[in-house]
């Protein structure tokens, strides 16, 4: 009897393997909260230190995996992308010692779709979440419009809820309701 020659698949579709699936939200978010971190403590004991944008870059390279995985709209999801390709060129323009206008001027931009994004993830979600993402989105949003009046300081308690509300994805490991 002749040997019998494997069948191959009727479709020429090419399955794609993709390792940061098995990720779940809770690595996710601690991977951001830990990157996070430092960032703040920068604003206040190292302002303007050329490592934190490579930090801030990994950030939000691992807040991508949170928009890809918390229940939103896809057109928010669509905003939190667009915040953090514009938020990765900001720190790309800052590390590279393009004039600090410039940059903070594209990353304020972005805080129009990180304010999007945040707010309709966090309304998908616990009471927590709520409570701690809306106010940090609603900041980022309406700061970008006042920035030419007010100092950047007043970004600094949407920096302090950001953090929290990465914590809080990380101990329910996701936006949902408890």
């Amino acid at each position: 009897m002749p040997a019998q020659l494997p069948v191959m698949p009727q479709s020429t579709e090419l399955t794609m393997v993709d390792p940061l699936l098995s990720l779940s939200i809770r690595a996710v978010a601690l991977i951001a909260l830990l990157l996070w971190v430092p960032i703040i403590a920068s604003f206040r004991f190292a302002p303007g230190v050329r490592w934190a944008g490579y930090v801030g870059i990994f950030y939000h390279l691992a807040v991508f995996l949170l928009v890809f995985k918390l229940p939103a709209p896809e057109w928010a999801r669509a905003a939190g992308y667009s915040w953090l390709l514009l938020d990765v060129a900001a720190g790309v323009l800052g590390i590279n010692q393009v004039q600090p206008a410039i940059a903070q001027d594209v990353r304020l931009g972005g805080h129009i779709f990180a304010g999007i994004w945040i707010v309709m993830a966090s309304l998908q979600g616990s009471l927590a979440a709520k409570l701690l993402g809306l106010p940090t989105g609603v900041i980022l949003f309406v700061y970008t419009f006042a920035s030419p009046f007010l100092a950047r300081v007043w970004l600094g308690p949407a920096a302090i809820l950001m953090l929290v509300w990465l914590a809080i994805l990380a101990w329910q490991n996701g936006i949902r309701h408890l």
